[in-house]
């Protein structure tokens, strides 16, 4: 806190962190200081971008991950159609992430998290009508009880105290 220039950079993964600190006693001449001073402020806006197209990257390699593994654990209940659509999409992640290009990149996550969306409405529409087809052989089973000749309508009527005595 007592430096000219303190800056620190912590690893999220292992958390470790990392502090640089400029100060005064460190042999460095005024000029010297205000030229790095004035390059950290010139370098502020490279070093933004460079960290949103990180974060795009990781983004990207996360959903890639994360579809893969949707797909995995639900292979059996979407259409080997719907399975290749998206598993394209995801190489086109995978493509697009060698290269350099953001933009590229953030219209492969596009289209990878429309075929996702499409995927887990087939499988929601895939899970419902099975949930409907079992609920109508219920439905047509409570149907079939109430068409028994033998059965009989009753009504329980409970007795007052009063009229026991």
């Amino acid at each position: 806190a007592n430096g000219i220039v303190s800056v620190s950079a912590k690893d999220k993964g292992t958390g470790k962190e990392n502090t640089i600190k400029i100060q005064e006693g460190s042999g460095l001449s005024q000029d010297e200081i205000d030229r790095m001073v004035k390059d950290a402020e010139a370098h502020a806006d490279e070093d933004k971008k460079r960290r949103e197209e990180q974060e795009v990257r990781n983004s990207a390699e996360s959903m890639a991950y994360q579809t893969r593994k949707f797909v995995e654990d639900n292979k059996d209940k979407v259409s080997e159609e719907t399975q290749t659509k998206v598993e394209d999409a995801a190489k086109a992640v995978d493509e697009a992430l060698k290269g350099e290009d953001i933009e590229a990149i953030k219209d492969a996550v596009e289209k990878l998290s429309a075929e996702s969306q499409e995927m887990g409405k087939a499988l929601y529409e895939a899970e419902a009508t099975a949930a409907g087809a079992e609920g109508a052989e219920g439905a047509g089973a409570a149907g079939a009880a109430t068409e028994d000749p033998n059965v009989v309508d009753a009504e329980v009527v409970e007795d007052d105290e009063e009229d026991k005595k």
